[in-house]
Formats: C-alpha cells, structure tokens, sequence
C-alpha cells in the first residue's frame, strides 16, 4: 500500500512524461503500479460507494447515538440491529457505532480549553476511597502542590478537619477552593446553584475563602484533583496496603508521600511544585490567629469506673472527672477527652468491646487481685487469731485441694490448746513451707519439737583473715654442708 506522498508523486509523475511506464522509471516502481494508482485518482464522485454489510442500520446508530448524546455501547444496540435486519458481525457493528459516536462529538464539541491558573487562586479538593480507607485530596492549581489526609469516612466534620489541615500545611489561605458537589459539603441545591452547609460557610469565613462547586457529572472540570486520587491510590494505598485500622500509620505515611511528590519535577509544569510554593505564598491569605475546634465532637457523662465510652468501647479519665461531662473528639485515629478547655487523655482508638486503660489516670499500675480472708464460724475466727500464718496455710490448703480443711480447723484449735499459741504457729509456718496440710502432719510436728531438720539455704562463704608469720629461706633447715 503506498502512502498519500507516494501516490502524488507518481500522479505528478505520469502528468510530466504521459506514460506509465516513463512515471514509473522517474519513480522507481513498476507500469502497473502507476496505472493503478493514475485510474484510482482518476475516478470520478458519481462512482457508487462500496457498500457495507450495515448499510440498512446506519441511520438507526445514528439515531440511538443522538438520543443518548454519545453514550451508547455497542453491545446494548446489537439486539435492536439485529431486529432492523443487521446480520453482520459484532466487529463490523462496532466499529459503524464508534464511528457515529466520532461524528456526533465532532458536531457537538463542548468548547473546552486549558486551564488557565493565577498564583494564590484555586485550591482542588474531592475524596477518594479504596473500601473503609478514604483520601482526602488536594491541589493547589497554580504551584500543583498536593496534600493527601486519610479518614475512615467522609462525613462533614472529618472534611472540614481535613481542609483546615491542609491550609496549615500550606501555611497560607487561596481565594477559592473548588469542590465536587459532595453531601458533607453541601446545603442543597436551587436552580443549579450549590447552596454551602452553615458549618462550610462558618468555615470559610473565618478563613477567608470563597466556595465553589463544580458542574453537576462533571468530573473533568476538577481533572487536577481527580488525578491527584488515582495517584494517590495506585502509588501509595495499594502498595502500601493501608486500611483504616491504622490511620495513624496511613498519615504518616502520606506525610512522607506528599514531602517525595512536592519535591519531584512535575510532569506539565515541568517546575518542582515545592519550589513554586515559596512564590505563591505571598499571595495566599494569612491563617486566622484563632484556629476553630474540628473533628467530630460528642458529649460523654464519665462512669464510675472513670470511662467514656464510645463506638462500643471504653477509654479511662482521670477519676477526678467521675460523673463530670466531657467533651470527646475523633480525629486522625485518635481519641481525646477535653474538660474546660483543657486535654485530660489521649487514647488511640480501639474496637468494640475492648477497653483503653491508662494507669495514671487510676494513681498508678493495676495491683493485683487479693482475696482477702473473712473467717465466719467460731472454729475460723479462733484459727484465723494466730495472724498471717494462718491466713497463708488456708490459702495454700485451699489451692492444694484440702477438702477436710473445714474439718481440720477444729482439731488445729485443740492443737493450739495443748501445744500453745506460737509452738502451733511454727509447726503451720514449717507445714506450709513443706506442703504438709491435713492435721496429722501439723501434729507430728508438733510432737516431733526440736528434733526435725530444718533445712536452710547455703549461705555466703566464710571468709576468716588468718595471722601472718615470718618465714626463714630453706637453707637455715639443712643438716650440714655437702662436701
């Protein structure tokens, strides 16, 4: 198949010399070739078109194409060719439907054009979500810096918390952010006007910026932030694999992936969006002095167990709050408790049903849990006077299993009667130290008195300074002089 260029010159050709074959040698290609392509040129309109397999439903496409404004597949308007007659292949009536839908976008072109940004201008934001994790996303259009915040929802406090920490990460307020036509953000909509909530509108009036909504089904109109989202998720969320059990981990990871892609050369702007932040700033609006408490905020009566609960689950205050009511703020994974103004704890957040302790809250660390010994009967009270070792002998009876231990009492006190108070006491103390719980081994104790081995453990090594002597060198012990 030769290409446009060849073919003309073979026509400018054959017109010079008027021979195919002279157009052919000037050329470089045979005498058919140029007499092919001389017929073909010189073919004249009123020759019929070759005709197509899908004639018969062209004007059917055309029709459904229009209606649909260009949004049509092929594979819905198969099953109504086919009913008008259409017995061709799908192959063939796709490409008959691609090229009305070609033609209709030509006629109907919506006039769009390139961006065009001014420094301090437009700020870009919208979500996005890969299952419970979602993205808060913008960009600033001019300097194409980008800021990512991840939440575990998308309700209006959380972006509203979000976009107050984009400003301070921005250091500085634009005229105007654009956003999607989200429900968080939203108030309603009259006559294709975007009414702002009374939270978006409180919020941007403290900070001094304008909202703005874009078109209805129009995402190509935020194309900036749109892009922003898709990045974020292919580059840092699925790699990643962040979920939002751990938001702590995910923003701080996005922290460090907003610093990596600020810092890189951007694609169209071919400028580091980084750099170009230091020449905008002195255009962005400054932050207010007073920043306004966001996140979701709830009200919680502390228990007596010094708790709020929230989400089905606990978090410890300090007990001087019981019965006080707090507030309790979710942000960012974390939990916090505020009274007057004033932090009291810091929990990260936990699932239902489990419980978040601090042990300052409560005077210090959990102390272990002790059964006290509360005797009842006259046997126990009587057994119980002898202090301490008393108490440790039921405990240890008591774990070993001594089912006679009530029993048992009864004889001890007879024991303590014959033998005296603090004989019994050391033979208790020695059965303990033994395992030795039933009577009977107490008694023979007893009856044993000085004669058992009481077994200690080794101790130090003696150490003794023994005295110094004078020593005399061997030769003063010889016996005589060898001759």
């Amino acid at each position: 198949m030769k290409s446009v260029r060849e073919r003309m010159d073979i026509i400018s050709a054959y017109r010079e010399v008027g021979s195919y074959r002279g157009a052919a040698e000037i050329c470089a290609t045979t005498a058919k070739t140029v007499k092919r392509v001389v017929e073909s040129a010189q073919r004249t309109d009123t020759d019929s078109p070759t005709p197509h397999n899908y004639d018969s439903v062209t004007e059917l496409v055309a029709q459904r194409v229009e209606k649909t404004k260009g949004r049509i597949t092929a594979k819905r308007l198969l099953p109504a060719a086919r009913v008008a007659g259409y017995t061709g292949s799908d192959r063939n009536f796709r490409r008959l439907v691609a090229d009305e839908k070609r033609n209709w976008r030509i006629d109907h072109h919506r006039g769009r054009r390139p961006g065009v940004w001014e420094p301090g201008d437009v700020l870009a934001i919208d979500w996005g979500a890969i299952g419970t994790l979602h993205v808060f996303c913008a960009v600033l259009a001019w300097s194409r810096v980008r800021f990512i915040y991840f939440a575990d929802n998308e309700r209006s406090e959380t972006t509203l918390a979000a976009l107050a920490a984009c400003f301070e990460f921005l250091d500085g307020v634009p005229k105007t952010v654009l956003a999607d036509r989200m429900g968080c953000l939203k108030g309603g909509v009259v006559a294709n006007v975007v009414i702002p909530s009374p939270h978006y509108v409180r919020l941007s009036l403290h900070y001094g910026f304008r909202p703005d909504f874009c078109e209805a089904a129009d995402p190509a109109s935020k194309g900036l932030v749109e892009n922003l989202v898709g990045y974020a998720k292919s580059d840092l969320m699925i790699p990643e694999e962040l979920n939002s059990r751990d938001l702590v981990r995910a923003n701080e990871l996005g922290r460090d992936w907003i610093e990596e892609v600020n810092a890189t050369t951007h694609s169209e702007i071919m400028a580091v969006p980084a750099e170009r932040l230091l020449v905008e700033l002195e255009l962005l609006g400054a932050l207010p002095q007073l920043r306004p408490a966001l996140g979701h905020v709830i009200y919680r009566t502390v228990d007596k167990l010094s708790c709020v609960r929230y989400a089905s689950a606990r978090y410890s205050v300090p007990m001087a709050l019981v019965s006080k009511v707090v507030e309790v703020r979710v942000a960012n994974g974390q939990l916090e408790v505020t009274y007057l103004g004033v932090l009291q704890a810091t929990h990260d957040l936990v699932a239902p049903g489990e419980t978040s302790i601090t042990d300052d809250h409560y005077g210090g660390s959990r102390a272990k849990p002790r059964r006290a010994v509360r005797p009842r009967t006259d046997a126990e009270v009587a057994f119980c006077a002898l202090g301490p070792v008393a108490e440790t002998y039921l405990k240890r009876a008591a774990a070993a299993g001594m089912t006679s231990l009530k029993g048992d009492l009864v004889v001890l006190n007879r024991l303590q009667r014959a033998h005296g108070r603090d004989a019994l006491a050391a033979a208790l103390s020695r059965a303990t130290q033994f395992g030795r719980y039933r009577a009977g081994d107490v008694e023979s104790i007893l009856l044993a008195g000085a004669g058992v081995a009481r077994p200690t453990p080794r101790g130090d090594a003696i150490i003794v300074a023994l005295p110094t002597v004078t020593s005399r060198p061997l030769s003063d012990y010889a016996t005589g002089t060898p001759s």
